[in-house]
């Protein structure tokens, strides 16, 4: 099957090494990560902001760069979500719309391909290590991706992980909404971060840099040691020093 990575804005301009650590796990399984060269944003900031029209442009883009792959794979819930918006760009384009359809079909966040696709929950991994978990909203919300990174979890070995208090709820970054309604954006991720710091966990562990982001930048301005990590890179990580 030919499968290509959707690296997402975030992780290819300031966190390389998920998608490095998504390409080293998958590699170990046969799976060779194609990477269109003509990828770009998916256009979530404009389509929440209003802006559609430009919102459109950015998705016939990502459309024709996926077109020929079987699979496509992300390190965002947020980023594949906004694929999942795409025929509503395109209800009154036919053919554009039957092109959104597909991808959405083909479309899927790191830990529902390696869970649904490739059926494997078991990577071999180590990782000695006190962990929460942050189920971000439009991974879990959206596409419905709740147990794929639990079970994962679940197999590594030595991980102990701790509830999140409030997981659910959000971390305030919400794109747009950081920058039109940073007041309110600001005292929700200070009570996220609260909230890990209760866990007295050393890693805070998620599945959407955006959010990781926004949580570590609380943390890291309060002085507070608690790793940031997206899944992909604590399962390399785990899997690298077994």
């Amino acid at each position: 099957m030919k499968v290509s990575l959707f690296i997402t804005c975030l992780s290819d301009a300031i966190y390389p090494n998920v998608g490095e650590a998504m390409v080293r796990l998958l590699a170990e399984y046969g799976v060779q990560l194609d990477f269109p060269q003509v990828q770009t944003c998916c256009g979530q900031p404009a389509f929440n902001s209003g802006y559609w029209d430009d919102a459109r442009k950015t998705a016939t883009t990502i459309i024709k760069a996926f077109e020929d792959c079987d699979f496509v794979i992300s390190p965002s819930g947020s980023c594949t979500g906004m694929i999942h918006h795409y025929p509503k760009l395109f209800e009154h384009d036919a053919q554009m719309l039957e092109k959104a359809k597909q991808l959405q079909r083909k479309s899927y966040e790191f830990t529902q391909f390696i869970v649904q696709v490739l059926g494997i929950t078991d990577l071999g991994a180590s990782f000695p290590h006190k962990v929460t978990y942050h189920p971000s909203c439009h991974g879990s919300r959206l596409l419905g991706v709740k147990d794929e990174p639990l079970a994962l979890m679940e197999n590594v070995r030595g991980l102990e992980l701790v509830p999140l208090p409030f997981a659910e709820d959000c971390c305030g970054f919400g794109g747009t909404f950081a920058v039109k309604m940073s007041h309110i954006s600001g005292a929700m991720v200070t009570e996220k971060a609260d909230h890990v710091l209760e866990t007295e966990a050393e890693v805070l562990v998620g599945l959407d840099m955006a959010c990781l982001m926004n949580i570590g930048g609380n943390l890291r301005y309060r002085n507070k040691p608690v790793r940031i990590m997206h899944l992909a890179e604590l399962l390399y990580e785990g899997v690298k020093n077994t």
